[in-house]
């Protein structure tokens, strides 16, 4: 098994011995700083370094733990450049990664909350951190109907919004024919994509084409947002929304279900995007009772379509299924001790707020979507092969990791935790 060790809140990239081109590599920490002077200036025009004017938009729709890797590159833009305009073109379903707040009434044309992304940009903060304004794609709902009056209406007014932005630069950080048509659309003279792409074709929609050479999809990212400005540019702390209603849910929710209990919690978050990634729901069941023996409250994510997978791990009354928004996952996730899971969106949040984490790995790669930046262990098979096919029997190497082997993992950082 692969074993993937990091030191708490030091952002360095996960190093696997099954990679030996990658064993002297050197770490790139991941913490907000002031950019040094650029090596390789990137951008024709030097003066965006000091313009406070700039407009920037960032196109990364989805998924979740996509999106979450997008933040790092984008954070350093924000920290670097914090008098720029930053827009980002994003599924409705995620806005909560960029906005808090966003659980009232929603705006039938763009299937999202209304308040806060009209056409004005506004300044960031708590709220809103990384962006001043947000653009929806409701990509799912165009692709169910594409040719209807309605999706020709909503790209329509997608277009006219983006380009009277009149954003400078668009960055797009999700390389796919969908992403790029629509930063074209948006009408900005400079288009920034990586020179090979998620699906080739987008490249021909760029009017500057970036080589990554980094292992991780985060350092890819880096490598692209250097281009915008020519800024030396490192990964900084991903910056997430405060929801205060979100955070009060989540304290009383808490202090309701474990009333006068002040244990540390450990979150299994059991779901995947497809079935090859997911370990089987039995294993995380014997893992939820030797965490339980151990002395810990368990809670198992039942995200949407998840909550038979969460009652089935809890049947044995070692853990508690919860079933939470958005926000309210974010806030619940602030405050456990570990999350245990495989390569999903809720996973990779934990990464993202610094939380140790256990990933369970088969058919993707841990050393390009893996935990990044935080204390974690990686078990991985070697039998696992990088493998995208959505198959939906778990993946043969998956099947290899046994729950001993994520308690021993899951033990070590917390007692590494304790220490601290």
């Amino acid at each position: 098994m692969l074993d993937a060790r990091l030191p708490r809140r030091k952002r360095f990239h996960l190093r696997f011995d099954s990679h030996p081109s990658r064993r002297d590599a050197q770490p790139t920490p991941l913490t907000p700083q002031t950019p040094r002077t650029p090596l390789n200036p990137l951008c024709e025009n030097h003066s965006l370094q000091a313009q406070s004017n700039f407009r920037l938009l960032v196109v990364r729709m989805g998924a979740m733990g996509d999106i979450l890797h997008a933040l790092p590159a984008v954070t350093a833009l924000r920290v670097a450049h914090p008098g720029w305009t930053i827009g980002w073109v994003v599924e409705p379903r995620w806005l909560p990664l960029l906005r808090a707040g966003t659980e009232g009434p929603t705006d039938q044309a763009n299937h999202a909350p209304s308040s806060g992304c009209g056409d004005e940009p506004t300044p960031h903060g708590s709220l809103m951190p990384l962006v001043n304004r947000v653009h929806f794609a409701p990509m799912r709902e165009w692709k169910r109907r594409p040719l209807s009056n309605t999706t020709v209406g909503e790209i329509r007014s997608l277009r006219r919004e983006l380009r009277a932005a009149q954003y400078h630069v668009a960055l797009d950080l999700q390389g796919a024919l969908r992403s790029a048509a629509i930063a074209r659309m948006s009408g900005c003279p400079r288009l920034i994509g990586e020179a090979r792409p998620r699906e080739w074709p987008a490249q021909w929609f760029f009017t500057q084409r970036v080589a990554t050479h980094g292992a991780h999809v985060i350092e890819q990212d880096v490598e692209l947002a250097r281009a915008v400005a020519g800024d030396d540019l490192i990964a900084a702390d991903p910056l997430l929304p405060l929801d205060p209603a979100a955070e009060s849910w989540c304290s009383d929710w808490l202090a309701t279900t474990f009333p006068g209990d002040f244990r540390p919690i450990t979150l299994i978050t059991p779901g995947a995007g497809w079935g090859a990634k997911r370990w089987p729901p039995e294993r995380y069941a014997q893992v939820a009772r030797g965490l339980a023996e151990r002395g810990l409250r368990i809670l198992v994510n039942a995200g949407p379509g998840e909550q038979s997978l969460a009652e089935t791990i809890a049947s044995g009354g070692a853990a508690i299924p919860v079933s939470a928004t958005l926000p309210q996952l974010i806030a619940l996730t602030r405050r456990v001790a570990l999350c245990i899971g495989g390569d999903t969106g809720p996973l990779h949040l934990a990464s993202a707020l610094g939380r140790p984490v256990v990933g369970i790995y088969g058919p993707t790669d841990p050393s390009r979507n893996g935990p990044f930046g935080t204390r974690a262990r990686v078990l991985r098979s070697p039998e696992s092969r990088r493998d995208h096919s959505r198959r939906s029997a778990p993946e043969a190497g998956l099947l290899t990791i046994a729950p001993d082997g994520v308690l021993a993992a899951a033990a070590e950082l917390l007692a590494e935790e304790r220490t601290l």
